[in-house]
């Protein structure tokens, strides 16, 4: 027989204060509110009228300062006090803690109760360890020491949990990646935006006029100088624009550098993905990703060679899964990530995939692309081919499953005897 002792909760029994002490305090409180605000309303009348104060006036102010600091004595009281002073009794503490029997007597004896529901362990808490884990990772410096201490962290649990077997388990792995991967991406998005214009973003003379003491007013006193002296604002903007290109900005640095964090993040999430064997969920959330990928066609090679790693692991799961992925799903993730193998920097500086795998992304997107219809085909080369053909990259080189949708096409045409091209002549 199971014995557990009852756990107590001491911070929920703290002395409460009894009904007449704290009737007195709220009285004692207004009292003390309405000889302020008379004193106040006494005290601005008589400065208004150059008139002193008279004895009634002293009075009232004693009479107030008495008051409030009769406020504070009841405060005190009501903190400190060790007892409560309703119905004539008193109550320690301890009695409060301590359960009373019929015969209204106490025992000091330890409370013990036999078959009580404790609620079990549940996967549900290691679901809530691992992503609250996943969402420090986006909030620790990638420089920081204890950066490499949360990823340990976070991969241990997911391997074991893939190790345990249970679907409890692969089901806490499943939502929290997912839910990481859908943070993780939109600060993604976010940090490889455009940092908008602040109002600081003038030229730099009249930056370093507003840093100086009335430098406003100096800085809209001059603001027509360029009228006079157009070769002023001109050797300004020369000298602003080669400042600014040749030396990014803080907020650009910062941005790339969060930028690439999170892009390397989110290639550890998709991996984890793979090996738990669940990523529909984030083939779903990528075909969606219209603004990611719109944007990453200009971003910075490094951000640009992650997003192409992921995007080739998730076109590889694609194929693995092709049959049993919605057909607007690969559709989607075709047309908005396509363009982003084109564009990418594939160069020497940032080499992103090898040849090899090169050619195994080519024969994986001709398999994914030919089990679409005729016209999502159309849709999805067309658009490869001007990208191609405008780029100065060689790959991907799609030209194998556009001849075949061309073939495709040509056997859908009806055919058309000679009699029915002279009978539709006649008509």
């Amino acid at each position: 027989m199971a014995m557990d002792l009852a756990v107590v909760d001491y911070g929920s029994y703290k002395t409460r204060p009894s009904a007449l002490l704290n009737s007195v305090f709220m009285t004692t409180v207004n009292a003390a509110a309405k000889t302020l605000v008379a004193v106040a309303s006494n005290a601005k009348a008589a400065d208004q009228q150059s008139e002193r104060w008279k004895p009634a006036d002293h009075l009232r102010f004693m009479l107030m300062l008495m008051t409030w600091l009769a406020v504070w004595v009841l405060r005190v009281l009501m903190d400190h006090c060790p007892f409560a002073l309703d119905g004539g009794g008193s109550s320690s503490p301890l009695d409060l803690m301590l359960p009373s029997s019929s015969s209204g007597s106490f025992s000091l004896d330890l409370v013990l109760q036999e078959d009580s529901n404790i609620q079990a362990p549940s996967a549900k808490a290691l679901g809530r360890a691992l992503t609250h884990i996943l969402a420090l990772l986006n909030e620790i410096p990638a420089s920081s020491r204890k950066y490499q201490f949360a990823l340990g962290m976070a991969d241990k649990i997911v391997d074991e949990n893939s190790r345990s077997g249970h679907l409890e388990m692969l089901q806490v792995n499943r939502v929290a990646l997912a839910s990481a991967f859908a943070r993780t991406s939109g600060l993604l998005y976010s940090s490889l935006k455009c940092p908008r214009m602040s109002e600081d973003s003038g030229p730099w003379p009249s930056r370093i006029l507003q840093s100086l003491p009335l430098g406003s007013f100096v800085a809209s006193s001059l603001k027509g100088l360029g009228t006079f002296f157009p070769w002023v604002g001109t050797a300004a903007s020369l000298f602003q624009n080669k400042r600014q290109s040749a030396v990014p900005s803080l907020e650009e640095c910062v941005n790339d550098l969060a930028a690439e964090k999170h892009a390397q993040e989110l290639l550890w999430i998709t991996n984890k993905m793979v090996e738990c064997g669940a990523v529909d969920e984030i083939l779903v959330q990528w075909s969606s990703s219209s603004g990611l990928s719109s944007i990453s066609l200009s971003t910075n090679p490094r951000v640009q060679g992650f997003m192409v790693k992921i995007t080739a692991i998730l076109f590889g799961e694609l194929n693995r899964v092709k049959h049993e992925i919605p057909r607007q799903v690969k559709f989607n993730i075709l047309v908005l990530w396509l363009p982003l193998f084109c564009y990418a920097d594939n160069g020497l500086s940032y080499p992103v995939l090898t040849g090899y795998e090169k050619v195994e992304m080519e024969k994986t997107m001709d398999e994914v692309i030919s089990t679409l219809p005729t016209i999502d085909q159309e849709v999805i080369l067309s658009n490869w081919l001007q990208d191609f053909t405008t780029t100065s990259s060689d790959w991907p080189n799609l030209q194998k499953s556009y001849d075949l949708w061309c073939h495709s096409t040509r056997e859908l045409i009806p055919e058309v005897t000679e009699e029915g091209q002279l009978c539709g002549l006649l008509e």
